[in-house]
């Protein structure tokens, strides 16, 4: 009982995370070029054919630029709300625009995909879980806060894709002028690596193996920094910096038979005692 996920790329020069069983898969956000998402699934082993479907969070170029070229080649229908379509122009095809509505879940074989509203400055803005087999995969970027919809959903994955935008001294120091630096901040932009590892820390379920940090920023943030500050607080979970150059490895998570494992294995520790 698993799923398989990869980042492709993760950063403000493009966005798309694969989530897939055996059979079928789907990218949330395809923020880089055709040719690029081809080519890291190619390297990762990932067959392209086995996506079907494309699911957008909102309308910033680096989360959508690839998606009409995919969706046309492939004949992929694309999940987008109409006020995120419309504040784009998103350029594909009308018979192959899916509508979604918050808290919604789509079957996509045997994925279920679930969008929920975030904070974020854009028109209508969404996170998704990704569910099947047992198992359940959380996308988290690009939110400003973790409100209510945030926490409730990131304590129910197995592994999740979770920004770690900035750090707050680097964002400080640094040349962004004042109303971009409030911006990120303000509530409707980004999570810092704080904000993360709060809500890494105390809303993480039993549960979970693996977390992607994603979305670092180029200029305020460092990978070694994220990635020393989480595994001081990893309890076991395996933390994996997703990189803005290159796709990471793809990762293996094992939801129910993780959980009953975890079960035995505490059972077993109990009875030591």
């Amino acid at each position: 009982m698993s799923l398989f996920i990869a980042s492709l790329n993760s950063g403000s020069n493009g966005n798309c995370y694969y989530i897939g069983n055996a059979h079928e898969a789907v990218l949330i956000d395809a923020g880089i070029s055709c040719r690029e998402t081809e080519r890291r699934m190619l390297r990762l082993g990932l067959s392209i054919r086995k996506v079907k479907a494309i699911f957008i969070t909102h309308e910033h170029s680096d989360h959508i630029n690839g998606a009409p070229v995919l969706s046309r080649k492939y004949q992929l229908p694309v999940y987008v709300t109409a006020a995120t379509r419309q504040s784009c122009g998103l350029a594909v095809e009308d018979d192959l625009v899916a509508p979604f509505a918050p808290f919604e879940t789509i079957t996509i074989g045997e994925l279920a995909v679930t969008a929920f509203p975030k904070q974020h400055d854009a028109s209508h803005p969404h996170s998704f879980i990704v569910s099947g087999n047992d198992t359940t995969i959380g996308i988290f970027t690009d939110i400003g806060i973790a409100c209510v919809n945030v926490v409730s959903y990131f304590n129910r994955c197995h592994a999740a894709f979770l920004e770690a935008n900035y750090d707050d001294e680097m964002l400080d120091k640094g040349g962004y002028p004042y109303h971009l630096k409030q911006r990120i901040r303000g509530g409707n932009g980004h999570l810092s690596n704080k904000q993360a590892m709060e809500l890494f820390v105390n809303h993480r379920p039993p549960f979970m193996t693996h977390l992607l940090l994603s979305h670092l920023s180029k200029n305020n943030n460092d990978p070694d920094l994220v990635q020393e500050l989480f595994d001081a607080c990893s309890a076991g979970v395996n933390v994996v910096v997703a990189s803005r150059y290159r796709e990471s490895e793809v990762y293996h998570i094992k939801g129910a038979e993780s959980l009953q494992s975890r079960l035995l294995e505490r059972a077993a520790q109990a009875s030591l005692f």
